[in-house]
């Protein structure tokens, strides 16, 4: 017989933690950019919603990504960014200011190409 993998004992959440850590270390997620939705990545590890919320609760809690209400986790440091034992840092207001015009941009751009999609559906028999 051959040899057996040994089972990892870890939580799911843990381990979906981990691999998206690594992908962020490993460059997979740049700092500045939108992480994953939580339904992206429900789909890529076939689990729960709350499992993916508990996952991302950890990468938070790390000080690796930053999330808003309405709008897509950013990734805001790679691990080994910060000394072993800091205190996670949260995003400066520079970030955060630049961050929110940003959305605002991003929300208007999808109003106008809703616009311009109508527009183009009404003149198309034309």
């Amino acid at each position: 017989m051959g040899k057996r993998e040994p089972t990892d004992r870890r939580k799911v959440y843990v381990r979906i933690a981990d691999e998206l850590r690594a992908d962020i270390a490993a460059g997979r997620h740049q700092v500045g950019e939108p992480f994953p939705s939580i339904a992206t990545l429900r789909e890529r590890f076939g689990v729960a919603g709350a499992t993916i919320e508990r996952a991302l609760t950890v990468l938070r809690e790390e000080g690796l990504i930053m999330s808003r209400q309405g709008s897509p986790s950013v990734v805001i440091a790679r691990p080994g960014d910060e000394e072993a034992g800091d205190a996670p840092h949260e995003p400066s207001q520079e970030f955060t200011l630049i961050w929110n015009q940003l959305q605002e941009i991003r929300e208007h751009l999808r109003q106008q190409n809703l616009r311009l999609d109508e527009l183009e559906e009404r003149t198309k028999d034309l």
